[in-house]
């Protein structure tokens, strides 16, 4: 074969052709990398030599700040060098040598030193790694030597003697032969068998090849069986024995629940032979008094079983027949305490709870409830609505005068704390307040047309305050008590007669309506008060009458002193100084003029007549004779008439007549509208800027106008409203049907503005 051939690439033998070129890319490869080690770098900076000093790329770089030997950028954070390649061996790929340059690793803690912090190495990481690692492996393997293919060494396996698994089983015996087979392997010199000899390995055995080590493998395998199979078998007889004994002790108490039970029906079966006479129910006083101590004995017996075996079902039942007998012919009202001297004694075992019980709730009429889960009513609360109420509710509908308090306080003192919460809410809302209502408003005192012997209510309706819930007396509640009298003393003040003196039905009211009563007096009786002082009372020095001022000056009990010396400086001091100064312009006597001024200071009383207000109405008088003296005989023509006096603190559409330059003028005669609920409720929403629209339609029960009370502008939306004698019904929003008595409070203005 010739040279030229030898130099020709070979296809047969595959593998001339890739030498030749892969000697052409090692070739080229050695000529970049000569070309790279070319590039020099200076001994002071990490910059690469950009040739001579004073050269172009200095110069340019110079011009645009830059400092030899520091980095890039403004503050010198940059880099320090150019980019540095890193050549990767030919055909090699991403990952196979170090890709990163000694110089970026270094640009990277110099990057990182100016951020604060300190860059690691990951090669250094690396290293710290497998050092650690391979500590940890010569540390594992116990001696010098390492194993084959570099890794862990096996863990040694520890296994328990025969009498370690003993021990651990409480109650398991090992026989000795099995205890010396299992301990075969163990550190200490066993005691063999002669078969022993047979199964020891021989010098170039591996120990754990050797029949002898399998046969204890082995034992010890199924030893371990037994003992675990032994411990459950242990801990299952430990838990059937306490289930047993459990069972039993069960059972002992079922046992004694029986015989507890078996005492219950002998007891219950003797007081039914107490109360069974020969000719049925013995109603005398022994009878009840051994069933009540029966009852006391069982309740002893049994105190903290009352509830597990029903005895508040068995006393009830055993005085069903008692109490249903008591009450045939009982009269509530005459003989108030019959058999509860009995009910009091056995309260606890019947299950009366005291409504003043710190488990207790309030219901929403003001009654206490005491708490309870079931929804049923007591056997207990059974017998006193089927047989205590009924004779109750014919007493006090029918033959109870409500006038007279006494028997029906007494009755219902004795009997509260045995009623439950329902049964006297039922006494006393449906019953006991309707009668008071009734009472109440069939009041009249100032009636003509019949002769009223009625005492006033204070009498009879004060003894009730404290046998009523709080509602009752609060006046925001609209079907309350104390609001129905308010609202009939509003009415008698309307029509009251002035000339009979203060009505003396409304002093006692003055405690319970502090704020009310002073309020009704202002607004409906001083405007009447004003009205008749205007009209009947007329200032003559030659012939005074003072009955007007005498009967007005009689009510003073009634108001403050302010109120009254108002209400003389504007129906009084305007007619007095319009005769003072007709007399003083008409050739006056000073001296009968200055008795006369006396003489009125005298009329008035003295807290009345040196009050600030009518003080200064004397002065006035006073600087007018002062004037009048100093005008000498020109006083006809010079002294100026007295003002119209202060304007009055009343209001003027209630006062009768009016003064034109302090001259009476005799008014028409005018009749004073009775202010009905319906007008408070008109005015109550103009207070609180509420509009109240009449609708042309009525309630379809009542008959009564329908009002809209709404907070809209436009009159939209709101409650609807109807005014029945002295209480509001507004509808309910979830059911229409449905109207319930609201009152004049926030509850309506929330109502109105929904």
């Amino acid at each position: 074969m010739s040279d030229e051939e030898d130099e020709k690439p070979s296809l047969s033998g595959g593998s001339g052709f890739n030498s030749g070129r892969r000697k052409l890319e090692d070739d080229e490869g050695t000529r970049r990398q000569s070309s790279y080690k070319k590039m020099k770098f200076s001994k002071d900076s990490a910059s690469p030599a950009l040739g001579k000093p004073n050269s172009f790329a200095a110069k340019m770089m110079a011009k645009m700040g830059y400092i030899e030997g520091q980095g890039l950028g403004a503050e010198g954070k940059g880099r320090l060098a150019p980019i540095e390649s890193q050549q990767r061996p030919q055909g090699v790929g991403l990952g196979a040598v170090k890709e990163k340059t000694k110089q970026a690793k270094e640009e990277e803690k110099r990057a990182a030193a100016f951020r604060g912090e300190v860059l690691e190495d990951s090669e250094e990481e690396e290293k710290k790694r497998r050092r650690k690692l391979k500590e940890m492996r010569m540390a594992g393997s116990g001696s010098g030597t390492s194993t084959p293919g570099g890794g862990r060494a096996r863990a040694k396996i520890k296994y328990r003697t025969a009498a370690e698994i003993e021990a651990d089983s409480e109650g398991l015996q090992v026989p000795s032969i099995l205890k010396s087979l299992i301990d075969i392997t163990g550190k200490e010199t066993k005691l063999l068998m002669s078969t022993e000899v047979l199964l020891t390995s021989g010098p170039n055995m591996v120990p754990s090849e050797t029949t002898a080590t399998k046969i204890a493998r082995g034992a010890r395998r199924d030893l371990e069986a037994f003992a675990d199979e032994w411990r459950a078998l242990s801990d299952r007889r430990k838990f059937y024995d306490l289930q047993s004994r459990q069972i039993i002790g069960d059972l002992d108490v079922q046992q004694e629940e029986i015989q507890n039970l078996k005492t219950v029906v002998d007891a219950a079966q003797e007081i039914e032979q107490l109360y069974l006479g020969d000719n049925g129910i013995s109603e005398d006083v022994s009878t009840w008094e051994a069933v009540t101590m029966k009852l006391q004995s069982m309740e002893i017996d049994f105190q903290e079983d009352l509830d597990n075996f029903g005895l508040s079902e068995v006393a009830v039942a055993a005085l069903h027949p008692l109490f249903r007998s008591a009450m045939l012919d009982w009269e509530p009202l005459e003989d108030p305490t019959r058999t509860v001297s009995y009910i009091q004694r056995l309260s606890h075992i019947l299950g009366i709870q005291a409504q003043s019980d710190s488990m207790a709730v309030t219901l929403q009429n003001g009654y206490h409830e005491p708490k309870r889960n079931r929804k049923s009513t007591s056997h207990y609360e059974t017998l006193v609505y089927t047989l205590w109420l009924p004779p109750v509710r014919t007493a006090i509908t029918s033959s109870w005068d409500p006038h007279d308090s006494t028997q029906i306080t007494t009755f219902l003192t004795t009997w509260r704390p045995l009623l439950p919460a329902f049964i006297l809410s039922n006494l006393i809302d449906q019953l006991i307040v309707p009668r008071l209502t009734a009472a109440l408003s069939a009041w009249k005192p100032h009636s003509k047309r019949h002769h009223n012997t009625a005492p006033a209510p204070h009498i009879w309706l004060f003894p009730w305050l404290p046998n009523l819930p709080s509602y009752h007396t609060d006046l925001s509640y609209p079907a309350g008590l104390l609001t129905t009298v308010k609202h009939k003393l509003r009415s008698l003040l309307t029509s009251h007669p002035i000339p009979s003196g203060p009505p003396p039905y409304i002093f006692p009211w003055r405690p319970l309506l502090p704020t009310a009563l002073p309020h009704l007096l202002t607004t409906h009786l001083l405007p009447r008060l004003a009205a008749y002082l205007h009209t009947h009372l007329s200032i003559d020095p030659s012939d005074q009458d003072l009955s007007p001022l005498t009967t007005v000056l009689a009510y003073t009990s009634l108001f403050s002193a302010s109120t009254t010396a108002a209400l003389l400086v504007s129906e009084l001091f305007p007619k007095w100084h319009a005769i003072l100064h007709l007399w003083l312009t008409s050739s006056p006597s000073y001296v009968e003029i200055i008795e006369w001024f006396a003489w009125w200071k005298e009329q008035l009383p003295p807290e009345i007549s040196t009050h600030p207000l009518v003080a200064a109405e004397w002065t006035k008088g006073l600087e007018t004779m002062n004037h009048a003296v100093e005008l000498g005989d020109d006083v006809a023509a010079q002294l100026p008439a007295p003002a119209a006096g202060p304007a009055r603190p009343l209001d003027s559409g209630t006062l009768l007549g009016t003064a034109t330059n302090g001259h009476a003028v005799t008014p028409s005669k005018h009749v004073i509208p009775e202010t009905t609920f319906k007008d408070e409720v008109e005015d109550w929403c103009a207070e609180e800027g509420l509009l109240m629209m009449p609708l042309r339609e009525a309630h379809e029960v009542t008959g009564a106008p329908l009002f809209r009370i709404t907070a809209s502008a436009n009159g939209k939306g709101g409650v609807l409203v109807y005014v029945k004698g002295d209480v509001l019904w507004a509808r309910s929003k979830k059911d229409k049907a449905v109207w319930k008595p609201v009152g004049l409070d926030a509850g309506l203005v929330g109502m109105a503005g929904s």
